[in-house]
């Protein structure tokens, strides 16, 4: 048995959490305790903000994740920024290492004319605001009859969705009632998806995109024109099952009879976005280039569209005295061990999930990923920090002498178990509490 190794672990959604399970199931070569540090009052990070309310599959994994947390051996601190509320000086002195697992919740940049409009949005804004994030506004703009989505993977799925499906639909989800009112007065008739490439291109999940051609009064639309195959795209769907689904259900869209829903969900591929000027967006039509990719033609369309959402990924945002790379918006790393400006390990410090890698994989892809970075945490112990104060109370006071009100694992159950009594009434699995301060004051009740 070697020393025991004090970890701090920042951000405490899936990555962190599966790190920290790693970590624990090493234990027989390691004593480890384990200190998750969370800016939000409660646990779970993207599974809770940045999965849709009505994907309750996706939201299994919570199960999984809260059985670690309930392991026993595992320290919950919410409510807590690192670089405000503890910085990486703090981290130093009682700590052997800290792993970053603070993933990614800005919109990555795309560069049209108008697409800094007050009518143009960002898909992760959209997602936290009808996933009750407690940091941004209550209230969405929904008076937008047209609307304009662009992006071809799983996130403009759902930003799509939401904005076309009946509030109504809805309410079996844990949606919190600011969302609902704000869905259920909507004025949005047509939402427009746009991709670059064609059908046999998209990042969608087959599972998804079926589950669009179940929503109710909603008119599935796609257009003839993009379905003529190049060779290429022959050749996915031939050898690829999943493009092979994905091919499968948009026939049975192009066989449909539209016309007679509410609301209509169009699909445009080979689109390339080319400007907004607030009323309309414009694109350039693609054709395929021989080789997989896409080349423009000169041929320019536009649609009406009193809004646009930008869904084309998530982009990580920088921490406090820790490296960055501004380009790809994650931290710069070998295999999860931060690197320098000369591409030196920096010692003690590691990272995990989205900001390790950039937001690509779904989140089951984070327990290969969290295992990659762990095995160097446990390899590097040359490179541990020399803490001052690794007593586990130490932090604790440190927390309290700064007078901060954070939350820890007896009171998130007090938050779910709440959230789940608001929900038993109506027959919802929860209705999830938005406000910062409530959550931090029902999480502490003794």
């Amino acid at each position: 048995m070697t020393e025991k190794l004090r970890l701090a672990i920042v951000g405490a959604g899936p990555a962190g959490i599966y790190a920290a399970d790693i970590l624990l199931k090493a234990e027989k070569h390691f004593d480890v305790s384990i200190d998750l540090f969370e800016q939000l009052p409660a646990p779970y990070g993207l599974v809770r903000y940045g999965v849709a309310p009505d994907h309750p599959r996706i939201k299994g994994i919570i199960t999984a994740l809260r059985d670690v947390l309930d392991s026993g051996h595992i320290r919950l601190f919410g409510n807590v920024y690192f670089g405000r509320d503890i910085t990486l000086a703090d981290l130093k002195k009682h700590y052997n290492a800290v792993i970053f697992s603070t993933g990614a919740i800005r919109d990555a940049p795309l560069t049209i004319p108008g697409i800094d409009l007050p009518t143009s949005y960002g898909a992760a804004d959209f997602v936290s605001w009808y996933d009750g994030h407690p940091d941004f506004p209550r209230e969405w703009p929904l008076d937008a009859e047209s609307v304009a989505v662009i992006g071809n993977g799983n996130v403009a799925l759902d930003v799509a969705r939401m904005l076309a499906k009946h509030a109504e639909d809805l309410l079996p989800t844990e949606i919190p009632a600011n969302v609902y009112s704000g869905l259920a007065s909507s004025s949005v008739t047509d939402v427009h998806v746009f991709g670059r490439r064609g059908p046999a291109q998209v990042k969608f999940s087959p599972l998804e995109l079926r589950e669009m051609g179940e929503l109710r009064d909603v008119d599935m639309i796609v257009y003839d024109e993009d379905f003529d195959y190049d060779e290429a795209s022959k050749s996915a769907i031939a050898t690829n099952k999943q493009v092979m689904v994905i091919d499968r259900v948009l026939s049975t869209w192009r066989a449909r009879e539209v016309g007679t829903a509410s609301r209509r969900l169009h699909l445009h591929f080979y689109a390339n976005p080319v400007s907004y000027d607030g009323s309309v967006f414009r694109y350039e039509r693609t054709a395929p280039d021989g080789e997989g990719g896409v080349r423009g033609t000169g041929e320019m369309r536009e649609i009406p569209a009193q809004a646009l959402y930008r869904a084309v990924g998530y982009f990580g945002s920088p921490l406090d005295g820790i490296p960055f790379d501004d380009k790809r918006g994650v931290i710069p790393n070998r295999e999860g061990q931060v690197l320098d400006d000369n591409d030196e390990p920096v010692h003690g410090v590691y990272a995990t999930g989205w900001i390790k890698r950039g937001p690509v994989g779904l989140i089951g892809h984070t327990k290969s990923d969290a295992m990659e970075t762990v095995k160097h945490v446990l390899n590097g112990q040359a490179n541990w920090w020399s803490p001052e104060h690794p007593e586990e109370e130490a932090i604790v006071a440190l927390l309290a002498s700064r007078g901060l009100e954070f939350t820890d694992l007896s009171g998130w159950h007090n938050l779910d178990e709440h959230e789940l009594a608001l929900g038993a009434p109506e027959g919802r699995t929860r209705v999830k509490v938005v406000d910062r301060d409530e959550m931090v004051t029902i999480s502490n009740r003794k």
